[in-house]
């Protein structure tokens, strides 16, 4: 039975805890009114995907899992030479898993980018080969997709964003993955007529 509240799924940062990137999702994440999980740091050190080994690990198990019941995802990438980090991509091939599903890869779901870099050429980069992933696995990138790039680093240690244009974008666009999220709800609980 579902709740009223939207199921949110974020994923993203390195293998490394308390990246730059994961400190975003972290944000956008409490900024919503939403019940979600945050798979980051050791939960992504995932085996290469490889269509030819249908083994799982639990990691993988519980990625999947926690996709398939998601109504909505949030994607943060660190900007690695113009694109997303290999770690992300790898948790991304890993959705080919759900190809058969009811709802296949990202289908009905809102998908937030969210791209961290030093410089603001990497970060564009970056956010742009991660809305063609998501498009290319069915999901629904926001309208507002997030940079988060400069030298200043924008989150404190305790996880305070520094910088009010960067708090107003992830909250912007953690809201348009609930508003698209309760839409479907919607939707789908209304019978066809």
């Amino acid at each position: 039975m579902r709740t009223s509240r939207p199921y949110i799924v974020a994923i993203g940062g390195t293998t490394r805890q308390g990246s730059s990137t994961e400190r975003a999702l972290r944000h956008a994440l409490a900024s919503i009114d939403a019940d979600g999980v945050l798979l980051c740091g050791a939960d992504l050190d995932l085996p290469l995907y490889a269509p030819h080994n249908p083994v799982r690990t639990p990691a993988v198990e519980r990625l999947l899992h926690e996709l398939r019941r998601a109504d909505g995802v949030l994607i943060g990438s660190p900007g690695y030479h113009g694109g997303m980090s290999g770690v992300i991509k790898n948790v991304l091939d890993h959705t080919e898993h759900m190809r058969d599903d009811d709802r296949p890869y990202l289908s009905g779901r809102a998908v937030g980018c969210i791209a961290t870099a030093n410089g603001w050429q990497a970060a564009v980069m970056t956010l742009s080969a991660m809305r063609d992933v998501v498009h290319a696995l069915r999901g629904w990138p926001t309208p507002l997709g997030v940079c988060v790039a400069g030298n200043e680093p924008a989150f404190a240690l305790d996880g305070r964003c520094l910088l009010p244009q960067v708090d107003a974008q992830l909250s912007t666009m953690a809201h348009e993955v609930v508003e698209f999220a309760m839409l479907q709800r919607a939707e789908h609980a209304e019978p066809m007529l």
